[in-house]
């Protein structure tokens, strides 16, 4: 009596050229999918290791329906999904798009083990952990970077966002999409702000310049106690200089060759020089480092909140831009985008979330720079990251390319 072969199932090819090995990959599959309570955990086992052998040498479409056979388990063996996430895409894809019960482990392997095409599947996944996240963000591919800040289920950490920061100066497409991610804090916007465009600015200032109330109100009491002590401590005194309300910097006047920074403004307004643009820094509560970020940058945003932190009005703000040689008008005879946008976001902004934006930067871009940190900006050790506190990252990112010319 002759046996008959297993029924065709819809993922079977037309016409095996081995029905008997067609017939045993189906039938090792379906012991591996057994349920625990039909199969203990070393008959599985040994089961997935001969399966293994002879999906070494088994055709492409062979692989591809084992791996769609297995995507929908509970619990995939081991080794067995780790040679079916590293095989070719298309037997890959099931398995990395679909199998939930994947291990980070083995998705972190998969990771670092296979092609480009793998690590998209991964990024586009329906949960993709902190640590998976890492690991493809560490691979240095914009095409999954973007995919994994599109993708909503996946957990960025502080660490991953960061490298993500530093990426968005070469490549300013994942900018916006990194804006939209619930993670991101005001301390990374704030140093990505550099190298944003118009819009991306604009929504930064909306969404990330706070107010310091909150804070203002828990150290009221703490600003008469730094004053009976002389303000010794450096530390209290730095960060209650961020938190006060006052932005100006009265002991500079003393100093100053101008009697208020409106005189210096006035000044500058004639044609800035380096000596009047510190003077404005100082008189400003800024460190000259800072300002010159400030008057150098291209966009003139950051020209709008240093007005509207330090109480200067509208026409401050114009001569400013008049002294620094930039066009109120187009060649049409039409309004400067530029000028305009600049002028949008002084009115937009409150002055004491202004302030929060200029003093953080005053205290990231300057005083983070320790001749240790200037050093690794030079020699573009940004691997070294980690060892500098929060500020001197940021001071990092924001000045790496200006360093990096000199």
């Amino acid at each position: 009596m002759s046996q008959t072969s297993p029924a065709a199932s819809p993922d079977d090819p037309p016409a095996p050229r081995f029905r008997a090995r067609h017939a045993l990959l189906k039938r090792l599959a379906d012991v591996v999918c057994l349920p625990s309570s039909r199969v203990n955990a070393f008959e599985r086992s040994v089961t997935a290791d001969l399966l293994i052998e002879i999906l070494r040498e088994a055709s492409t479409e062979e692989r591809q329906r084992v791996s769609r056979r297995l995507s929908s388990l509970v619990e995939v063996p081991a080794q067995l999904a780790r040679l079916l996430m590293r095989d070719e895409p298309e037997v890959a894809r099931p398995l990395l798009t679909e199998c939930e019960t994947l291990s980070d482990a083995d998705l972190v392997d998969c990771v670092r083990l296979s092609g480009p095409d793998h690590r998209l599947m991964i990024a586009g996944r329906k949960a993709v952990s902190e640590v998976v996240v890492e690991a493809l963000v560490a691979s240095g591919e914009v095409a999954v970077m973007e995919a994994v800040v599109g993708n909503r289920d996946a957990k960025i950490g502080h660490a991953s966002l960061e490298a993500l920061v530093a990426v968005t100066r070469d490549a300013p497409q994942l900018v916006g999409p990194l804006l939209r991610r619930p993670e991101l804090r005001p301390a990374q916007a704030y140093v990505l702000f550099w190298w944003a465009d118009a819009e991306a600015r604009k929504t930064i200032l909306q969404r990330f310049a706070v107010s310091r109330e909150i804070l203002q109100d828990a150290a009221g009491d703490i600003f008469p106690m730094a004053a009976q002590e002389g303000w010794q401590d450096p530390l209290s005194r730095k960060a209650l200089q961020f938190i006060e309300r006052r932005q100006r910097n009265r002991a500079a006047i003393e100093k100053s060759p101008f009697t208020s920074l409106e005189a210096a403004i006035a000044a500058a307004q004639h044609g800035m020089t380096r000596e009047v643009a510190e003077e404005i820094s100082y008189l400003s509560g800024l460190k000259p480092m800072t300002g010159a970020k400030l008057f150098t940058d291209p966009g003139g945003e950051p020209l709008a909140i240093l007005c509207k932190a330090t109480g200067l009005p509208r026409a401050a703000l114009r001569a400013l831009w008049r002294g620094l040689r930039r066009p109120e008008t187009d060649e049409t005879g039409a309004p400067s985008p530029a000028y305009e946008r600049t002028l949008l976001i002084y009115d937009m902004l409150a002055v004491d979330r202004a302030q929060t934006v200029l003093r953080y930067w005053n205290w990231s871009l300057s005083s983070a720079l320790t001749p240790d940190l200037l050093k690794a900006i030079r020699d573009g050790d940004e691997d070294a990251i980690d060892e500098y506190s929060l500020p001197q990252r940021a001071a990092m990112l924001a000045f790496s390319k200006e360093f990096g010319r000199n």
